[in-house]
């Protein structure tokens, strides 16, 4: 009966660090809709805690899609550019390849 309860505590600590996580490593989410391409926001590169990125000024809800992501939102620091500023990450200006993939690159 120990171990059954030691494997339910492991189950149930295991789905709780994945859903701590944004997006878990093992996902990603894809982003069709812009004209650049194709953006892929991989889990495995983006391990944070919800709330890192789900907050007033970057993305409120917590909903892919809830939210239109546009450069010029990027570039004023919101959204993607909380981080994504050239000091906590790269900066999103002249590195387009980074996040967008052309279509022959999906």
């Amino acid at each position: 009966m120990e171990k059954f309860g030691t494997g339910i505590l492991s189950v149930l600590f295991v789905g709780w660090a994945a859903a701590a996580l944004a997006v878990p490593a093992h996902r990603s989410l894809n982003y069709a809709d812009g004209e650049a391409g194709l953006v892929i926001f991989k889990g495995k590169t983006h391990q944070q805690k919800c709330s890192a990125c789900h907050r007033n000024g970057v993305f409120p809800i917590m909903r892919q899609g809830a939210e239109v992501i546009t450069m010029q939102k990027i570039e004023q620091g919101d959204q993607c550019g909380a981080c994504h500023d050239g000091r906590k990450a790269f900066g999103s200006s002249g590195n387009c390849n980074r996040c967008h993939r052309p279509a022959e690159n999906h």
